[in-house]
């Protein structure tokens, strides 16, 4: 199959497609519909953004992920891969994998609805016999909501929830290497979902659809209160002008039962505070411990702006922020702390000049020359190995510990 010109999509083809991948064109489902493909499948990806199904039809990723534009330009080359804005392609698929997980809105409230309703909205395209597989995070009970679902509807669908595990940006080593949670009602669509999934995994682990939905949860609240309690320390030692970064390494040095204490850094990105306001609701808002986190974690802006205040006259003075992304090697500012950081400081200090050498979706970013040049102060927003070298001349509040310069602020 010939690639598409920049711009246009792969005009849709008929034949069916081993696996479709609904919401393909994103973060979750483009590395996995081409690992899919890689493995030697025939995969179909549908997803209502033209813009990213063309560039993914030219063979060019819509964002960064480490070495997976040489596999996507050769499976599109190698006709095991095709993009479309037609959702008419989920109809010849044997497999559905849906990536459409539960929002959170303004209120920090889940809408168990979304990916019911999405769903329903595409019931035409749906058949008798297919496997639909839900792979991004969803409120516990979505996947019975679904089920329920296509039983309204007279289709005899197997409905399996199998969350994604990946780290964003190592997709294409993850994929192949973690374990895989597969789920379903009965052991069939069980061993449908292993069978799937084993293309690109040798570990398959089995669970009820609650408890595959409560251990994806559970997975990304560990990691987000892991991080509060690095950022809560952190603030101890630094509001002691003590090194937490020194102390951390010290106790962890040949003593294994330390050695997964993370470093102090923003708790960032579309699924940690997301997950655990989701997990709040289940509990009836109960979930001490997953607020306690959120409070560190989002509150760590506010802190460092508040010791700039301490430090400085902030309001007479230039603050750069490096790096917007929401971590580094990456170029991914959904739920970035950068941002809210920047809203912070746009209050209370002069002007804030803000640069990423990887975001292109944002028109004020400035080079990174003219914000070393014209701040007053700099802060690392986002720890990405370009700024490791730097030798600034003014101030750093670095809360990475990038620069190894101990204390932030």
């Amino acid at each position: 199959m010939a690639q598409a010109q920049a711009g246009h999509e792969l005009p849709y083809d008929a034949t069916g497609c081993d696996v479709v991948v609904v919401g393909g064109g994103g973060h979750v489902g483009l590395p996995l519909a081409i690992a899919f493909a890689d493995r030697g499948l025939t995969v179909g990806i549908y997803d209502i953004n033209p813009a990213a199904v063309a560039k993914i039809s030219a063979g060019e990723l819509p964002f960064m992920e480490k070495d997976a534009e040489p596999v996507l330009r050769r499976v599109l080359a190698e006709g095991r891969l095709r993009a479309t804005t037609d959702p008419t392609i989920i109809s010849n698929a044997d497999a559905v994998v849906v990536v459409i997980g539960t929002p959170v809105n303004e209120h920090l409230n889940p809408d168990p609805h979304a990916v019911s309703r999405s769903l329903e909205a595409a019931r035409e395209h749906f058949r008798d016999g297919q496997l639909l597989v839900l792979r991004s995070t969803v409120y516990p009970g979505v996947t019975k909501r679904v089920e329920r679902l296509f039983r309204d509807l007279g289709l005899a669908v197997d409905v399996s929830f199998c969350p994604e595990r990946i780290a964003e940006g190592r997709a294409m080593e993850e994929l192949f290497t973690l374990p895989q949670i597969v789920s379903g009602r009965t052991q069939a669509t069980r061993d449908r979902a292993a069978k799937l999934f084993g293309h690109l995994t040798e570990t398959i682990v089995e669970l009820e659809p609650e408890e595959a939905e409560l251990a994806k949860l559970f997975t990304n609240n560990w990691r987000y209160i892991k991080f509060a309690a690095a950022n809560q320390f952190y603030v101890m030692a630094n509001d002691h002008g003590l090194d937490y970064d020194k102390i951390r390494l010290a106790l962890a040095h040949d003593y294994p039962r330390a050695a997964d204490m993370p470093g102090a850094g923003f708790a960032a990105g579309p699924c940690l505070f997301k997950d655990t306001m989701q997990l709040a609701a289940f509990t009836d808002n109960s979930y001490v411990l997953g607020h306690s986190a959120m409070l560190v974690n989002e509150g760590l802006p506010l802190y460092l702006v508040t010791r700039m205040e301490k430090a400085h006259d902030l309001a007479d003075l230039r603050v750069g922020i490096l790096g917007m992304a929401f971590k580094g090697e990456s170029d991914d500012i959904r739920s970035s702390l950068s941002y809210k950081l920047k809203r912070i400081l746009e209050f209370r200090s002069r002007e804030v000049l803000c640069t990423d050498p990887y975001v292109s979706v944002d028109d004020a970013l400035l080079p990174l020359e003219d914000v070393l040049e014209r701040a007053d102060v700099l802060v690392i927003g986002a720890p990405h190995r370009a700024y490791a070298d730097l030798a600034p001349t003014q101030p750093v509040v670095d809360v990475w510990n990038l620069l190894g310069n101990g204390t932030s602020v």
